[in-house]
């Protein structure tokens, strides 16, 4: 693959990220968070078997959203045995 080639998919993905998630700071629902987690390793899982390559931002998004979970899971958790 070449490295236009490699531009113009994470073109692409971020384009789709930004028009369909919002930014793991901005979110206040734990069931948002969960159905970005799930669409974004969908489309991970796409980039990984139809073009053996994945942007590693995407990875870097995904790792942002499951600290945002896990902090929202924490706080619930921490909420209820208080």
């Amino acid at each position: 693959m070449t490295d236009l080639e490699k531009r113009k998919l994470e073109l692409e993905l971020r384009s789709f990220t930004s028009r369909n998630f919002e930014r793991p700071s901005e979110c206040r629902n734990l069931d948002q968070i969960r159905f970005y987690v799930q669409e974004l390793c969908t489309k991970i899982e796409e980039y990984r078997d139809r073009f053996n390559y994945v942007p590693n931002w995407a990875y870097s998004l995904l790792a942002q959203y499951n600290a945002k979970q896990n902090f929202m899971i924490h706080t619930e958790f921490r909420n209820i045995y208080r």
